[in-house]
Formats: C-alpha cells, sequence, structure tokens
C-alpha cells in the first residue's frame, strides 16, 4: 500500500523540463516553448594581455564593428565547470598497459599519478564561452507585422504541426549564425556551432554538475525518451 502511494506522489511531481522555457532539440537548434530558436556557439578565447598595442586597438575596433552590425540582442555565456580529468587519466593507463618499454612505462605511471594528486590537491576549472544566437518571428523586420504576430499566436503548436515553418525559422536564425560567427572570426576567435548531440550534453551539464561528472550523457542514439 505504502509502494503504491509513494509512486503516484512521484507521478504528481512534475517533470523537470515542465519547470524549462526549453521545448525540443533539434537539427542543432533550441526550440523555445514560446516559438523562438536558439543556435549556441562555442567561441575560444584571446589572452587580450599579452597583445601589444595596435593588436588590441584592432580588437577593439572589430568588436566594436561587429556590435553595431547586429539587429538584434546576443547572449554572451562564461561557464566554469571542474575539469574532468578522467578521461584523460584513462588514457594514460591504456597507454601503461600497452607501453612495453619499462623506463617508458614507469615514468607514464609517475605521470599519471601526478596529474591525478594535483587533480585532488587544486580545484582545477575549465572555462567555456559560448554565444547564443537567438530568433524570434517578431524580430524578423523583412515580413509584415500581421505576418509576423499570425505565427506566435500559438508557436509551439505551430512549430510540431508544420515542420516547413520550423525550417523556415531555422533557415533565417542560419542567416544569423553565419553573420555572428564572420563577426567573431574578424576577431580572431574560433568558433563552432554546437550540434544537437552537444546542445544535449550542454543542457544536461548545466543542469547537473554534480552528477555529470560521475554520469556522462551517453550518445544521442543509445538515449531512450520517455513521454512525460
Amino acid at each position: 500500500m505504502k509502494n503504491t502511494k509513494a509512486a503516484k506522489k512521484r507521478n504528481a511531481i512534475p517533470a523537470a523540463q515542465h519547470n524549462l522555457s526549453l521545448a525540443e532539440i533539434k537539427n542543432d537548434t533550441l526550440v523555445m516553448k514560446d516559438g523562438t530558436l536558439r543556435a549556441v556557439l562555442m567561441v575560444s578565447s584571446i589572452n587580450f594581455a599579452l597583445k601589444n598595442e595596435d593588436e588590441q586597438n584592432a580588437i577593439v575596433s572589430n568588436y566594436v564593428s561587429f556590435l553595431n552590425s547586429l539587429e538584434y540582442p546576443l547572449q554572451i555565456i562564461i561557464q566554469s565547470r571542474k575539469l574532468n580529468i578522467k578521461p584523460y587519466l584513462e588514457g594514460l593507463v591504456k597507454m601503461e598497459r600497452e607501453q612495453s618499454n619499462d623506463l617508458l612505462r614507469t615514468q607514464i605511471a609517475d605521470y599519471r599519478s601526478f596529474v591525478a594528486e594535483l587533480v585532488q590537491l587544486g580545484n582545477i576549472m575549465n572555462k567555456n564561452f559560448f554565444v547564443v544566437v537567438p530568433y524570434d518571428p517578431l524580430s524578423n523586420k523583412k515580413r509584415s507585422f500581421w505576418s509576423r504576430l499570425s505565427e506566435v499566436v500559438n508557436p509551439a503548436i505551430t512549430i510540431k504541426l508544420k515542420e516547413s515553418r520550423f525550417l523556415q525559422r531555422k533557415h533565417d536564425l542560419d542567416t544569423r549564425v553565419r553573420i555572428v560567427e564572420s563577426g567573431l572570426h574578424g576577431m580572431g576567435l574560433e568558433v563552432a556551432r554546437l550540434d544537437t548531440q552537444s546542445l544535449i550534453e550542454l543542457i544536461y551539464n548545466t543542469f547537473n554538475p554534480d552528477i555529470a561528472l560521475a554520469e556522462p550523457l551517453p550518445a544521442l542514439n543509445q538515449i531512450q525518451l520517455e513521454s512525460v
């Protein structure tokens, strides 16, 4: 009887995704519940302090030009996470086992122990930089006001029912992404758009920072989805 009550209580608790503004992830795109879309770019960093004065002025000038060219908002996110050194250590263990030279095998073992101890003693953090590019049908000035307004009357349902409309919105989003990528490249930054698998991992790691270290997310084709 207690198990039945406990099961009913668990079922009564809304799933975590009900509290998120995210509706779904597909085609390398975040689809929000309000019908707007998001693309996420991972961006490299620049050690500005090591640049000479001319290089610094050029970077600042390109950054100002980039911002002035935008007709829509961008979100810049800096995410700090504890460095997951486990895959690296596992690779060292594999190298150690496969090494036939006794001296090299001993050096690999010593190095592996040094890295493991260093990570335990110090809280080594890894920083990732992201630029979120949005698309809102109401912000698309190429369409009439009434056309844009009709798309957001019930946007989440519209996207699910009409794939062609989603693809049109994604096309407009992709155009923005190319413009943003070009501007970031002009400042000497490396840019990579996150694909569907990477977006799922980003969301999972963001909302489960502790669990993500112990339970990494499997590949997309291995994920079993449950209806909610």
